[in-house]
């Protein structure tokens, strides 16, 4: 069975920098698709960041782009979010998600992925 954790939420201040982790297990790792998808109160579901299935590719929300850090320890079966320069805007519930069958087209899209983390809160003050 899949299961993914997230952790290292917390309340910063704008400009700080804070590093997100998710840990998977239950899966072949190097097989899977793995992003990264926040959801503020009252928006929907986004796509912040990526990796393809084959790990060869990154992908990143405009928004966070220059600014954010995708990376991933196989060995560990980790992902992690780097995020820097944090601003009022990105404070939402963070969440990791994994996918073995989603197609390079439809990285963005929440409904690709199978296996969701609880999320971790991510708040940033003005």
């Amino acid at each position: 069975q899949v299961h993914l954790v997230e952790s290292g939420g917390k309340l910063v201040q704008t400009g700080d920098s804070l590093r997100l982790s998710c840990a998977a297990s239950g899966l072949t790792f190097n097989r899977y698709a793995v992003a990264w998808f926040r959801q503020a109160p009252g928006k929907e579901r986004e796509y912040v960041s990526g990796f393809s299935r084959t790990g060869g590719y990154t992908y990143y929300a405009d928004s966070v782009k220059g600014r954010f850090t995708i990376s991933r320890d196989n060995v560990k079966n980790m992902v992690y979010l780097q995020a820097n320069n944090l601003l009022p805007g990105d404070t939402a519930v963070y969440y990791c998600a994994a996918s073995s069958t989603v197609i390079q087209s439809a990285l963005r899209s929440p409904r690709s992925y199978a296996h969701w983390g609880q999320g971790t809160q991510v708040t940033v003050s003005s």
